[in-house]
């Protein structure tokens, strides 16, 4: 993992107007993973649209970090379902053309 891929938190709860511990708060029951580096934390560049999802869900919808939680798990159970699908639907094509 390259440094220039690493954004600092303080730079992101700046932008953001966010503190820290929340930041440190969806780390510790593992909704995001941070990087430490020269004793800094990062974040992977990858991972700001989850985390800009969050900090939507906590801030517009007033969502604790439980709730987040929960509502990520749907939503990867959702995609894992939705991937199933296509390929259900992917044999289903192979044997009606055959």
């Amino acid at each position: 993992m390259d440094k220039p891929d690493l954004i600092l938190i303080e730079t992101i709860c700046f932008h953001y107007k966010i503190e820290i511990s929340f930041i440190k708060d969806l780390e510790n029951i593992g909704l995001i993973k941070l990087v430490t580096f020269e004793n800094n934390k990062f974040i992977h560049q990858d991972k700001i649209s989850d985390l800009e999802k969050m900090i939507r869900l906590h801030h517009e919808l007033n969502v604790n970090i439980e709730g987040i939680d929960v509502v990520f798990n749907l939503l990867q159970q959702q995609l894992k379902l939705k991937e199933e699908v296509n390929a259900l639907k992917n044999k289903l094509q192979f044997y009606k053309n055959n």
